[in-house]
């Protein structure tokens, strides 16, 4: 019974791991999801930082595409939240990891071991505060805010450019290699959660068939005290039966 209790307890920690990971899978489809919307608008960043090379470039008009290209990425930055949690904009300074369940182990005579996956925040991070501000792609909003005015300015953008979609590549790698590590884990946890339950089953049954094996011997011997009752009685009928 002990057992299949500690089994029972094990089992249900798991499944609170699971619930995590879940989680933490939809929080990066979340981050994901963001990075995809900014890095289109990198893309559009580029191919105007490549017109403001022509001669009779219209500045002004590019100028006023690159200020809304900028707030767009800032924008989707700041909306990648998730419970609270937003990894795009994130003072890597200050919080460098993010630590996320990842496994459960029962430890005998030992404290149990909630096992931890960490993030580098540094790989992930677009910006250090909301609005823009610092970070991998600060340099780029500050660029495209102030704007181009000849060919040369717009070479200068074109490389900022080129540096913020290579952040933006390392910080969807670095997501994308951390949810293929939790949905090997969920799929591990799967697994192992029906062995418990299984093994929990297992000894149920095994202790049913004791129960029963008992209450089938308590009966037969039950029925051998009645029947001796019965042989007792009928043999008293007789002995006095003679003495009428």
């Amino acid at each position: 019974f002990s057992i299949s209790t500690q089994m029972k307890s094990d089992n249900g920690a798991l499944s609170a791991v699971k619930d995590s990971i879940k989680q933490s899978k939809a929080m990066i489809d979340t981050f994901n999801s963001a990075l995809s919307k900014i890095q289109t608008y990198l893309d559009k960043v580029k191919q105007v930082a490549v017109s403001g090379q022509q001669p009779g470039a219209q500045y002004t008009e590019i100028n006023s595409e690159l200020a809304a290209h900028a707030k767009g990425i800032v924008n989707s930055a700041d909306a990648a939240k998730f419970n609270g949690e937003n990894w795009l904009v994130q003072d890597s300074g200050t919080v460098a990891t993010k630590n996320l369940v990842f496994s459960f182990a029962s430890n005998a005579g030992a404290a149990d071991t909630v096992g931890k996956l960490a993030v580098d925040m540094t790989k992930t991070e677009i910006f250090d505060a909301a609005g823009g501000t610092g970070g991998n792609l600060g340099a780029l909003i500050t660029s495209l805010n102030a704007g181009i005015t000849d060919a040369t300015t717009s070479g200068t953008l074109l490389n900022t450019v080129d540096t913020a979609i290579d952040y933006v590549k390392t910080a969807a790698a670095t997501l994308g290699a951390t949810k293929a590590l939790l949905e090997t884990q969920e799929e591990f946890i799967g697994v192992l959660s029906d062995s418990l339950t299984a093994g929990v089953s297992a000894f149920v049954d095994a202790d049913m068939n004791e129960a029963s094996t008992r209450f089938q011997a308590l009966q037969t011997q039950q029925q051998l005290g009645v029947q001796a009752l019965s042989m007792a009685n009928q043999n008293s009928q007789m002995i006095l039966r003679l003495f009428q």
